[in-house]
C-alpha cells in the first residue's frame, strides 16, 4: 500500500460527504438497542450472572460471567427478520479441570438456570449454549467455557456444536484487541487556506462519530449482509465474527499506513482490503483451504466451515464485492435523491426511511428558523461552510 497516496477533497465534496456520514451515523443508531432495551438487557445480564454465581455447584462458585460477541464489542445490529437482539454471555468455569466433558459443563449451567422459576419458563436449549428468551426485546445466549491450558494469553475452551470436544476461543482477548484497534485514529489531510496541495496531517476527531469508524463500519457491513442475503437461498451468509475480524484487521492496516481525505474514505478502503486477510493454503492432496484466524488464541479458524461448505466462499467474495461497490457509489453520490437511493438499496427502506424523514423534518424546522443552508453539489444542509448560502423562509400569501 502506498503510504504517500493522498486525496484532497474540494470544500463542496467535503461537505457533501460529511452529510452522508451524518446520515450513516443516524442509521447505525437506529440499528442499535433502544435505551429501554439496553437498560432491560443490562438488568437481565446482571441478574442472570448473579444467579449463576450463587449456585451450589463448586464450579459455579468461582464462575465469571462476561459479555462476548457484538454486545461486548459495541457492534450489535437490529435483526432484519426477527424482533429480538442477540446478547451473548460466557460462563467461565475458572476452576474446572481440563477433564471436564463439554456436555457436563453445559448441563451444570442449564441445571442452575432451571432452578429459577422465572428462567425455567423462558429457557431454551441450543446446541452448545442455553438461551433465555425475553420476548420482543432480546435473548441471552449463555455458553460455558473453561481455561485453555495450551494458550499463554488467557484463552478459553468452548464446547463444539456436538458437545463432544472443546474448541479454542478467547472472548476477553478478542474484545481487548478489537477495542485497541477501534481506538486507532485515522490521519486526515487538511488543506491549507490557500488550497495548495501541501497539507498538514490532523488526527481523526473521535467526537464526530460517536462510536468510531471501525464499529460503525462493522455495523453497516452486518446490515448490508442481512439485506443482501434476504434473496439468496441457503445459509451461506458470512457470520458476524468473519466480518468483524476482517474489518478490524483491514482498518488497522489502513490507518497505520495511509492518510485519508475523510472518514468515508477510511470505510471504503477498509472494505476493499478485507479479503487480504483471508489465508489460503493447499493440503497434500492439492485441495484449497481457507483460514481467518483468531489472533488471540491458537487453533480457532473463523472460516472453518468454508472448508466443508465451499458455497460459503463464493458467497463471501460476491457479497464483499457488492458491499465495496455500494459504498463507493454512496461515497460518490451527489444530490439528496441520489444519496437516499444509494442508502435504501443496501440498507433497506425500513431503517433508512425514518432517518431520511427525520432529516427532512429537521431541514423544515431549520428553514423556519433561518438555519437552513444550500451548498453546491450538496443541496440542503445544516452544516455551515464557506460555499453554503442561507435559504430564506418561504412566506405564502395564497394564490
Amino acid at each position: 500500500m502506498n503510504a504517500f497516496t493522498r486525496t484532497i477533497l474540494s470544500q463542496r465534496d467535503s461537505l457533501r460527504r460529511t452529510e452522508i456520514l451524518t446520515i450513516l451515523e443516524a442509521i447505525c443508531q437506529r440499528l442499535e438497542l433502544t435505551a429501554t432495551q439496553f437498560d432491560r438487557a443490562k438488568v437481565a445480564y446482571g441478574a442472570v450472572g448473579e444467579w449463576l454465581c450463587q449456585g451450589q455447584h463448586p464450579l459455579l462458585a468461582a464462575a465469571m460471567i462476561d459479555l462476548h460477541g457484538s454486545g461486548a464489542l459495541g457492534t450489535s445490529v437490529r435483526p432484519i427478520c426477527k424482533a429480538e437482539f442477540d446478547v451473548d454471555l460466557i460462563c467461565f468455569l475458572a476452576t474446572a479441570p481440563a477433564t471436564l466433558a463439554p456436555a457436563e459443563a453445559k448441563r451444570l449451567v442449564g441445571d442452575r438456570l432451571k432452578e429459577h422459576a422465572g428462567y425455567a419458563k423462558i429457557l431454551e436449549p441450543k446446541k452448545r449454549c442455553w438461551r433465555l428468551n425475553y420476548a420482543g426485546d432480546f435473548h441471552l445466549d449463555i455458553s460455558p467455557t473453561i481455561a485453555n491450558p495450551r494458550c499463554s494469553s488467557g484463552g478459553q475452551l468452548v464446547p463444539d456444536r456436538d458437545l463432544r470436544a472443546w474448541h479454542p476461543t478467547n472472548p476477553p482477548g478478542y474484545r481487548d484487541l478489537f477495542r485497541r484497534r477501534a481506538a486507532l485514529q485515522p490521519r486526515l489531510w487538511v488543506p491549507k487556506a490557500d488550497r495548495q496541495l501541501e497539507a498538514q496531517v490532523a488526527p481523526f476527531p473521535e467526537q464526530q462519530v460517536v462510536k468510531g469508524i471501525l464499529r460503525r463500519t462493522v455495523q453497516l457491513l452486518k446490515r448490508h449482509r442481512d439485506v443482501h442475503f434476504l434473496a439468496i437461498p441457503g445459509e451461506v451468509a458470512p457470520i458476524s465474527i468473519v466480518i468483524t475480524t476482517l474489518a478490524m484487521r483491514a482498518y488497522e492496516a489502513c490507518v497505520l499506513n495511509r492518510t485519508f481525505a475523510d472518514e468515508l474514505e477510511v470505510m471504503v478502503e477498509a472494505i476493499r482490503m478485507m479479503p487480504a486477510f483471508i489465508e489460503r493454503y493447499y493440503d497434500r492432496s492439492g485441495r484449497e483451504h481457507y483460514a481467518i484466524w483468531n489472533e488471540t488464541t491458537s487453533g480457532e479458524n473463523f472460516a472453518e466451515r468454508w472448508n466443508s461448505e465451499p458455497q460459503r466462499v463464493e458467497a463471501f467474495y460476491a457479497w464483499q464485492a457488492k458491499a465495496l461497490a455500494d459504498f463507493e457509489a454512496l461515497r460518490d453520490a451527489v444530490g439528496e435523491d441520489t444519496i437516499a437511493k444509494r442508502l435504501r438499496e443496501p440498507f433497506g427502506d425500513h431503517v433508512v426511511n425514518p432517518v431520511i424523514d427525520a432529516r427532512t423534518e429537521a431541514i423544515s424546522s431549520a428553514r423556519t428558523s433561518d438555519r437552513l443552508l444550500v451548498a453546491p453539489a450538496v443541496g440542503l444542509t445544516l452544516t455551515p461552510s464557506a460555499p453554503a448560502t442561507a435559504v430564506p423562509k418561504n412566506v405564502f400569501f395564497g394564490d
